[in-house]
């Protein structure tokens, strides 16, 4: 036994030496992962191989190929597909450096003509839904983190099985460790209807390093024409049937126009990606998945995404860059707030500017080692003068809104995770009116939640401040 303990403390100390001058991670997630291994070296040697090594040189070449895959796609549908299309591109100057960033670093198309509906409540998405997949006449892609085998999963499951049958293409990605309660089995009657099913990146003993990188991404599109995205996923609980968290909170979009080309581009390219079936690309039925879009829309959208398979945090960026913009007000929405300093130091700046900043955040969790790192950022934020919240439920909405005139409403929380390791996507939205909209909805959340003070928030206990210590110092594994 004492040997194995000994090759173990080995194993330890040269990962450490990895970690300082090899593989040059960020100082607060070097610094976690050497005390971890230093002082809980047995539950360092088996975690580090699975959530702290950077990808495997099979996984980067994977990812790596993704990225130049996606990158010919992405080229080739703008030139064959969504050139000759009716994609506005007549900018909003307000906010046109913005837009280019977003275009010039995440190929992100900036579109003028699209209808935007904003959900709150899950029975009104699902809803909705249910009556365009109802109406789908060609096809139906969907991508979601997670499917749960519940009511409304095994639903849904059934009406594209349905759908399938009367000669609709149907194809379904979803997360595996996302959706790892969910047996492949329970889309079998769809597979044999004509269905396609794929997970991203399945998890095997061979493929371990593949849990720390999950597709986050929630995409739903119908017939080219119409798109959903957002954060909610298949689930019971966001009809609020959830035995323990309640009232659910979340929002979603559902988008008519030429914003849905994006949402389509990005499905293709995560699904042919998981299918391996890299040859769609030359297929003339592409075509099919991008129609000529008749849309008497007028909101300015953009869809961009990010990903360990991309260079560069895009969509952080982005965040970042809408603060530093901000004259008046920033409003922020998240589950889970674990800002890396880039994040947290542009939220001071503009708090010291004299930006009003108001932060809500779940006031029941539904993970706790998560919600104790998120609450241990709440002093950074009082203390810098911006306003926190918490919500009388579980608030689950990912929404950046600025200045009451552009807004973010996506997948991606404001955390490290999100940032960096998850597939994500999100939309940037370029409308007053709409923006007027989210600012009302942010608003009516403030009716359901309570103000923090420094007097309230030093008030804690001992024991949730040693929690949140511990758990902040390991956000990084979280």
């Amino acid at each position: 036994m004492s040997w194995i303990l000994l090759t173990i403390y080995i194993l330890n100390f040269l990962t450490i030496i990895a970690i300082l001058f090899i593989e040059r991670k960020k100082p607060v997630t070097a610094f976690s992962w050497i005390l971890l291994l230093t002082f809980l070296p047995v539950v360092g040697f088996i975690f580090y191989p699975i959530l702290g090594r950077n990808l495997r040189p099979n996984e980067k070449k994977s990812f790596r190929l993704k990225m130049e895959f996606d990158k010919l796609y992405n080229k080739r549908l703008h030139k064959e597909h969504l050139s000759s299309k009716n994609t506005i591109h007549k900018y909003n100057f307000e906010y046109e450096d913005l837009i280019k960033m977003n275009a010039n670093a995440g190929n992100s198309i900036y579109s003028q003509d699209n209808e935007v509906a904003v959900f709150t409540r899950g029975r009104d998405k699902f809803t909705s839904l249910f009556k365009d997949i109802e109406e789908a006449k060609d096809s139906i892609n969907m991508l979601y983190y997670i499917i749960n085998n519940d009511k409304l999963g095994r639903e849904i499951v059934k009406l594209l099985t349905r759908k399938a049958r009367e000669g609709v293409e149907v194809r379904i990605l979803y997360d595996h460790i996302g959706s790892i309660s969910t047996p492949h089995k329970m889309f079998t009657a769809l597979i044999n209807a004509g269905g396609n099913v794929y997970r991203f990146s399945p998890v095997g003993l061979g493929t371990y390093t593949r849990i720390n990188y999950r597709n986050h991404r929630k995409i739903v599109v119908i017939d080219g024409k119409i798109g959903y995205t957002g954060g909610m996923n298949i689930g019971d609980e966001y009809l609020g049937m959830h035995k323990r968290i309640t009232p659910w909170r979340d929002t979603h979009l559902r988008i008519t126009g030429s914003a849905v080309y994006a949402l389509q581009e990005r499905f293709l390219m995560d699904w042919s990606y998981a299918s391996k079936n890299v040859n769609e690309q030359d297929s003339d039925e592409l075509c099919r998945f991008f129609p000529v879009i008749q849309s008497k829309g007028s909101v300015g959208m953009q869809v961009l995404s990010s990903g360990p398979d991309i260079n560069g945090e895009q969509i952080k960026r982005a965040y970042i860059k809408m603060i530093n913009s901000a004259k008046e007000s920033i409003f922020i929405q998240t589950p889970y707030f674990i800002p890396d300093d880039s994040f947290l130091e542009a939220l001071k700046i503009a708090a010291l500017s004299g930006v009003d900043i108001k932060v809500m955040l779940p006031g029941i969790p539904d993970r706790t080692l998560v919600y104790r790192a998120t609450t241990s950022y709440i002093k950074d934020l009082l203390e810098c003068g911006a306003k926190v919240s918490l919500y009388a439920g579980f608030l689950h909405s990912k929404m950046l809104l600025v200045d009451g005139k552009v807004a973010s409403i996506g997948t991606a929380n404001m955390d490290v995770r999100s940032f960096s390791s998850n597939f994500e996507i999100n939309t940037f939205i370029y409308d007053k009116q709409l923006s007027s909209e989210c600012s009302k909805i942010f608003e009516e959340d403030l009716g359901h939640s309570k103000l923090l003070t420094k007097e309230s928030y030093h008030k804690r206990g001992l024991r949730i401040k040693l929690q949140e210590g511990l758990c902040r110092l390991l956000s990084p594994f979280l």
